[in-house]
């Protein structure tokens, strides 16, 4: 058996399908500098250790959150609930920037980063490390405080280019 002709695969290629299928918690990533908010949405997000409790962060060099939390030091990860997904429509649309706090309920932690009331958790960060990669910054964020705004709700997850929910598993029985 033959397979029809086509074009080889990069791994780049294959990398960014294989991704689509690693779903993960869709994070609204927030500094401010000076008086100005700066957000974006991200899935690059993870735990590192517990000891001391510290966060990882990729940000695109090219973003403008980039400079903002380089410069100030300080970022906060907003993990979001399923009810957030027209916030995350609005981050994601450069077109929208002016929008961005002015919808929804925020407050200003004690970094100066903003919280989102629709967060599920939120993670006030100092920057403890920067790791240059390519067209990204790494960053490393020892939490300095936790807040839980909406710790009851579900959260949104993003995979295969599209937004999900959890659901429970039947306990086997």
């Amino acid at each position: 058996m033959t397979l029809p002709d086509k074009a080889p695969e990069t791994t780049a290629d294959a990398y960014r399908a294989g991704m689509r299928l690693l779903p993960a918690s869709v994070c609204l990533i927030t500094s401010s500098r000076a008086g100005e908010f700066g957000g974006m949405i991200a899935t690059a997000v993870t735990s590192v250790s517990s000891e001391p409790p510290t966060l990882l962060i990729c940000v695109n060099r090219s973003a403008s959150l980039f400079a903002m939390i380089e410069e100030t030091g300080s970022f906060c990860v907003n993990v979001l609930a399923t009810a957030a997904v027209p916030l995350v429509e609005m981050f994601s649309n450069s077109a929208r920037r002016a929008e961005r706090f002015q919808s929804g309920d925020w407050s200003t932690l004690a970094s100066g980063s903003p919280l989102c009331a629709d967060a599920l958790v939120a993670f006030d960060c100092k920057v403890a490390k920067i790791v240059e990669w390519h067209s990204h910054g790494i960053f490393l964020g020892e939490v300095c405080a936790v807040h839980h705004p909406r710790a009851e709700a579900a959260p949104l997850l993003y995979m295969d280019r599209r937004f999900h929910h959890l659901t429970d598993l039947p306990v086997p029985g």
